[in-house]
């Protein structure tokens, strides 16, 4: 039976470790061209003999190496890290800056993105050209109730849980669905309050899945309940 090694002990070693993702890169053009646009330094560069990559940003690194044969990014399950912060809306004000200096827009849907961010939230994600995704979490979120706040119920509770697929899980397609079934469940009997915040989630859905005959058809019972 093999020995399990014996650590140094604990008055003997300095708590200095540092971990740096690695991450699959599929282009080298478009991974360097995206975060430079984003705002990362490039501080190591290299293709041959093989692929390696070295960005930063503030306090922290991403590394990239070449990417198994057959990934697909579209699957977005490439790889990915968690940046942990003491609060996220400077970084997505900085690199939503950043984006739209570089690009003259702030890319919200497909290869490469950064998710959409609103007052309150705890995290967002940068999705890569390479389908990795960084994701931005704030040191002290509080811990998620999955299915909807229980501080809640009907319409508002499923708005809570379509935000919880959208923020936490980056499921567009779900929270469409949770909100679909919310409205034709509880829309009827909800407050107009209730009722527009709910359509005006799930028309940021459908932008977000470029659905735009969903959106419009939404725009149009948004400006009829504001008419009221």
């Amino acid at each position: 039976m093999p020995r399990t090694p014996e650590l140094p002990a604990a008055d003997t070693v300095t708590p200095n470790e540092a971990t740096v993702p690695l991450l699959p890169c599929l282009s080298v053009d478009d991974t360097l061209a995206f975060y430079r646009a984003l705002g990362f330094e490039v501080t190591y560069e290299m293709t041959r003999p093989y692929l390696y990559l070295a960005l930063s940003f503030s306090g922290f690194e991403v590394h990239f190496g070449t990417a198994p044969e057959g990934l697909d990014p579209t699957r977005e399950t490439s790889g990915g890290c968690l940046v942990l912060v003491d609060a996220v809306a400077p970084y997505h004000r900085a690199f939503s800056s950043s984006l739209r200096t570089a690009l003259g827009r702030v890319p919200g849907r497909g290869l490469p993105r950064i998710t959409r961010f609103r007052e309150g939230q705890s995290r967002f994600t940068v999705v890569d050209p390479s389908g990795n995704s960084l994701i931005f979490i704030q040191r002290d979120e509080p811990d998620v109730e999955y299915g909807g706040s229980s501080g809640l119920d009907g319409l508002a509770r499923a708005v809570d849980n379509a935000r919880i697929f959208r923020e936490f899980k980056n499921d567009d397609a779900t929270a469409a669905r949770v909100l679909d079934v919310a409205l034709r469940r509880f829309g009827e009997a909800a407050d107009d309050a209730t009722l527009l915040g709910a359509l005006t989630a799930r028309a940021e859905v459908a932008i977000a899945l470029d659905d735009p005959a969903t959106a419009d058809e939404l725009a149009g019972r948004i400006r009829a309940l504001r008419a009221q």
